[in-house]
């Protein structure tokens, strides 16, 4: 470790996405209305679920899950970067970048999770009509939403515990807009070894697993939707299950390559930016238009909400 500076880190240097005082502004602008409206159509989702009495289903409950994970996930880094382009002041402390790799780290995973169980709801709606309330009752929504909210959250934990254990000496300057948990890994001088086999093995099996499981589940929806006779329940049943499919691709796609890629020092640190900010900023955003306020129930129930 010749030649490494062995002192404490105390804080780190987010890279951020510009340092050109022209180019700062229009980020800023970008995406503080990028994130206005991921809140406000979130929000609208929260709005609608809880006050129309009509969309107290499996389907809407789960969406009003992943309504505050799309809440959640962008406010945990996107209020920090907008504070750097708009002073250009790029300095976190040692806890604000813990708190950093833990929290959108557990919010990527419960989401995870959660579309995954979103998958087996549309599944069970779409193969066992007849059975679906006796087994998808509201007792087991919560169960299962609570578990997977608990588990994306235990494994963050651990995440960041053994992230936080490596010893940062080769430099404090986190090549990111954020600190996550692969550039920071590349900035430790001890053994990152069991780290990143830890984050590949664990990224890779939730992210790769989730995504066969939503997609069999989807093959299985679509052998059911060829037997219906009704051009209509074909179209309903085949949009349904497009849409979470293209959410799935974007988000697990995005995701998965993040945090089972190698270090980050052996990529561009310009697109590991970009394909963090899909999953983390940009997805959010479209999710509720995706999902949601396409759907005529929920466009009617905020009607009737907001206009009485």
């Amino acid at each position: 470790m010749d030649g490494y500076n062995l002192t404490p880190v105390t804080h780190f240097i987010l890279t951020g996405l510009s340092d050109l005082p022209e180019v700062r502004c229009p980020l800023f602008v970008v995406f503080a209305v990028t994130h206005q409206v991921t809140l406000v159509g979130n929000g609208a989702i929260l709005l609608a679920v809880g006050m129309e009495r009509k969309l107290c289903t499996p389907m809407y409950y789960f969406l009003a899950n992943l309504s505050l994970l799309d809440i959640f996930c962008p406010s945990a880094t996107v209020p920090k970067m907008l504070d750097n382009l708009l002073t250009g002041n790029h300095s976190i402390s040692f806890l604000g970048c813990a708190l950093q790799l833990y929290f959108p780290v557990a919010l990527v995973g419960t989401e995870v999770f959660l579309l995954t169980l979103m998958a087996y709801d549309r599944y069970v709606a779409i193969c066992f009509p007849l059975r679906y309330t006796l087994i998808m009752t509201k007792a087991r929504c919560a169960q299962l939403a609570a578990g997977t909210w608990a588990t994306g959250f235990l494994l963050s934990l651990l995440h960041m515990v053994s992230t936080v254990l490596l010893s940062s000496c080769k430099s404090n300057q986190v090549n990111q807009y954020y600190c996550d948990i692969p550039p920071v890994v590349a900035l430790s001088c001890s053994s990152t070894y069991m780290a990143q086999m830890f984050v590949s093995v664990a990224g890779g099996v939730s992210g790769i697993g989730a995504f066969l499981t939503t997609f069999i589940s989807c093959i299985y929806i679509i052998s059911t939707i060829l037997k219906i006779q009704s051009v209509e329940g074909k179209c309903k049943a085949f949009s349904t299950c497009a849409s979470h499919l293209l959410v799935v691709c974007l988000f697990y796609g995005t995701a998965t390559y993040t945090y089972i890629h190698p270090s980050s020092s052996h990529h561009s640190p310009n697109r590991d930016r970009v394909i963090a900010m899909l999953y983390g900023v940009v997805i959010p955003m479209l999710n509720p238009m995706i999902y949601s306020l396409r759907s005529t129930e929920v466009k009617g129930a905020l009607g009737r909400v907001l206009c009485p």
